[in-house]
């Protein structure tokens, strides 16, 4: 049985406009049921362990999808989730994958995490999968290669992107663009027309521009593990 790690934000200040933000819920409960239905063994975690907060705008009528829905009737996978492992105490070793749901959490708190850093560099190091979808790509912000370049650098990714960022009307609020910071450090980004679903594999990274691309990177990530 293949086990993939899920590594979730425990950040829920959306900057300085007072509201709420966390995970995107599409963002984990699709790759989350993809993976499970096909027999694969998930471990979540997040910085501080136990319940990650979801984004409470990602629980609206108009953003419900089969996975979310199946996620409200799902007390396991609601226990688990309350009850994630703290990241400090995972070790690579342990797992064939990682993966990185969205939602705006993550710009704060992953993308500095020297934990989480050290982590995607471990799996990358030991040739395994790392996946991450919407705002999750912005994890590789600080991620390096064994000689030091940026972990991108040179590699076809893709991420939320300026034109769905300024649509939702957070391009001033966030602490930086995932399509900009992908960019700077050097990656080959690409992007559709927003909200279109659009992942991309590059070698040992898998990444997705929005929440519609969760299906396809669970895809892509269910391949780059068989």
């Amino acid at each position: 049985m293949k086990k993939v790690l899920f590594v979730l934000t425990s950040h829920d200040v959306l900057g300085n406009t007072g509201e709420k933000t966390g995970f995107w819920i599409e963002e984990f409960a699709t790759p989350y049921y993809v993976l499970k239905d096909k027999g694969v063994s998930i471990t979540l975690s997040s910085p501080k362990g136990g319940q990650p907060p979801i984004d409470p705008k990602s629980m609206g009528e108009d953003f419900q999808t089969p996975s979310t829905k199946r996620f409200n009737t799902d007390k396991e996978t609601q226990k688990l989730l309350a009850n994630t492992v703290i990241l400090a105490t995972v070790n690579e070793a342990d797992y064939d994958a990682v993966f990185y749901p969205g939602g705006h959490g993550p710009l704060w708190d992953l993308s500095e995490d020297p934990t989480s850093i050290m982590l995607i560099e471990s799996f990358y190091n030991n040739n395994k999968p790392i996946a991450a979808v919407c705002h999750a790509p912005a994890v590789l912000k600080n991620t390096k290669n064994t000689d030091g370049t940026p972990l991108v650098k040179g590699k076809n990714v893709t991420g939320f992107s300026n034109t769905e960022e300024e649509a939702v009307q957070l391009t001033k609020v966030v602490p930086f663009l995932v399509q900009d910071m992908l960019k700077t450090n050097g990656a080959i980004y690409s992007k559709v027309s927003d909200w279109a679903p659009h992942a991309v594999k590059d070698g040992l990274l898998i990444t997705g521009q929005n929440p519609a691309s969760s299906e396809k990177v669970a895809e892509l990530l269910l391949e780059a593990l068989k």
